[in-house]
C-alpha cells in the first residue's frame, strides 16, 4: 500500500494547506506538485498566513526560481465556534505556476 493511500491524500489535489509543521515540509510538498507540471495553491488561515508567505518565498527564491506567482487571493471566512459564536478568520491562497 502506498503512502498516499495510508494518509488519505488525494494525489490529484494541487493544494497545500499550511499549518504548524516545519516550513521545509511545505516547500517540498509544493515542489512535488510543481514537478508534475501543474499549478499549486498554497492555502492558509489566521496566523499561518505568514508561514505560507515564507513557504512561497523560499520556494521561488531558492528551490524553484523558474516558478512564478499566478494569483494571490485574500478573504475572510466566517467560522462558528463550539459555543455558537461566529469568528472572522483571515485566509490567503497563493497560486504558483511552474512555467
Amino acid at each position: 500500500m502506498s503512502n498516499a493511500k495510508k494518509k488519505n491524500i488525494d494525489m490529484s489535489d494541487n493544494a497545500v494547506y499550511v499549518g504548524k509543521r516545519p516550513t521545509m515540509n511545505y516547500v517540498m510538498a509544493v515542489m512535488v506538485i510543481l514537478n508534475r507540471g501543474v499549478d499549486c495553491v498554497i492555502k492558509a488561515r489566521g496566523r499561518a498566513i505568514s508561514h505560507a508567505v515564507d513557504v512561497a518565498e523560499i520556494l521561488l527564491n531558492k528551490f524553484y526560481p523558474s516558478a512564478k506567482y499566478k494569483d494571490i487571493r485574500i478573504s475572510t471566512e466566517h467560522l462558528t465556534n463550539d459555543d455558537g459564536k461566529i469568528s472572522n478568520v483571515s485566509s490567503m491562497e497563493i497560486e504558483i505556476s511552474p512555467n
